[in-house]
């Protein structure tokens, strides 16, 4: 019914004008609120191109060792903010190109993801780097022959010189340590940091039936480690299988060890998924 003294015309006039004036404001409401949720962090500039050149390499040896296949991730941090790490989008490792890499702060949001997927686990990445300030690259893989370790209760020891890190101890993370519905990945801040905790001063954490974590102070270290600890593994399987004692190296001699940065691999490895 028409309100007394009000044409139809105007009635109709008045309920657009209000209805428009209600819809915009829900709506200016709705952006404002989204933009606050959803404001990405700030760049800390571009790096060497050197480093995105290394991280793109670094995904493809991965590949090409039989290290990660088409899950699985590396990423390094960044060389002008240690605040900021650079990791691929979601996207199998061959793959990566550096149209592919992100920037990312520490509670791995990204800078600018122009609308790309994010790989769940992330959160290994920016809670390492947290809690590891001498960490500056990170790898997560499945690589077949360590994850036998995560769930037979029998540890990596150190039983290959090139894997001589191992001697620093390999713990093993389970995930069901995390409160709230049992997840088998690593996608949450609260996961991520439970499992940086687990890892504490260690060069690698086992992830219970699922996979491992392998931090290294350059990208050929963190890199070259997740090669030689799936070597290491399979070295390590083979004697047990054989029977009777196993003999690990000598602590003191692996510790020497210890350190290898892997570049002399790494120089051959990156000229072979170059030269591809």
């Amino acid at each position: 019914m028409t309100p007394k003294g009000l044409c139809d015309h105007c009635v109709t006039r008045r309920h657009f004008v209000m209805t428009s004036a209600i819809g915009f404001a829900a709506v200016s409401f709705g952006a404002t609120r989204l933009a606050g949720l959803e404001q990405a962090p700030a760049s800390a500039g571009a790096p060497d191109p050197k480093l995105i050149e290394d991280l793109v390499a670094a995904n493809r040896i991965l590949a090409d060792q039989g290290i990660v296949d088409g899950y699985g991730h590396v990423s390094v941090r960044h060389d002008r903010d240690p605040n900021r790490y650079f990791l691929s989008r979601d996207l199998a490792p061959a793959l990566v190109t550096s149209e592919d890499i992100m920037e990312y702060d520490l509670d791995s949001n990204p800078v600018d993801a122009k609308g790309r997927a994010l790989y769940l686990e992330r959160f290994i990445h920016g809670e390492i780097y947290k809690a590891r300030t001498d960490v500056k690259a990170v790898v997560h893989n499945h690589s077949p022959a360590v994850i036998p370790f995560s769930v037979s209760g029998i540890p990596l020891r150190p039983v290959f010189h090139s894997a001589a890190f191992i001697v620093e101890g390999v713990p093993v993370f389970d995930t069901r340590r995390v409160p709230g519905p049992p997840h088998l990945l690593i996608r949450s801040p609260e996961a991520g940091r439970a499992l940086a905790q687990t890892l504490g001063s260690k060069p690698a954490v086992l992830i219970l039936g699922h996979g491992v974590a392998v931090v290294g102070t350059s990208l050929p270290m963190a890199v070259g480690r997740s090669v030689y600890l799936e070597k290491s593994a399979k070295i390590q399987s083979q004697a047990i299988a054989l029977g009777g004692q196993v003999t690990e190296l000598d602590p003191e001699a692996a510790r020497e060890l210890a350190a290898n940065d892997y570049r002399r691999p790494w120089e051959l490895w990156k000229r072979t998924v170059t030269t591809k």
